[in-house]
């Protein structure tokens, strides 16, 4: 999801999995038994390198559920997601995209 390539010692399906992100912090995921039972502790709000739009749609087809579309018609706004465990994050706009409806 975040185009960055997992921590070389773990693998797809470990309980937990980190991934480093060039000039920034690690991103560590640990799996749990118990199922989500009140809002996140944590938000993402996560900035594509191609479309907000483009990655909300290959998210979705990867199992992501819509909770809430937040985007305007002038361009800008945000999509909220959820996760198959029901995990709540945002898709904003790519840089780009800001920039562009910016000028």
């Amino acid at each position: 999801m975040t185009g960055h390539p997992l921590d070389p010692e773990d693998e797809p399906g470990d309980d937990e999995t980190e991934i480093m992100l060039p000039g920034g912090p690690a991103l560590h995921f640990n799996e749990v038994p118990e199922p989500k039972s009140a809002k996140n502790r944590l938000h993402l709000c996560l900035r594509p390198d191609t479309s907000r739009d483009a990655e909300v749609e290959r998210l979705l087809k990867l199992g992501a559920s819509l909770v809430a579309d937040r985007r305007k018609p002038d361009g800008w706004g945000w999509v909220v997601l959820a996760d198959p465990e029901g995990n709540e994050f945002c898709i904003s706009l790519a840089e780009s995209e800001r920039a562009a409806l910016s000028s």
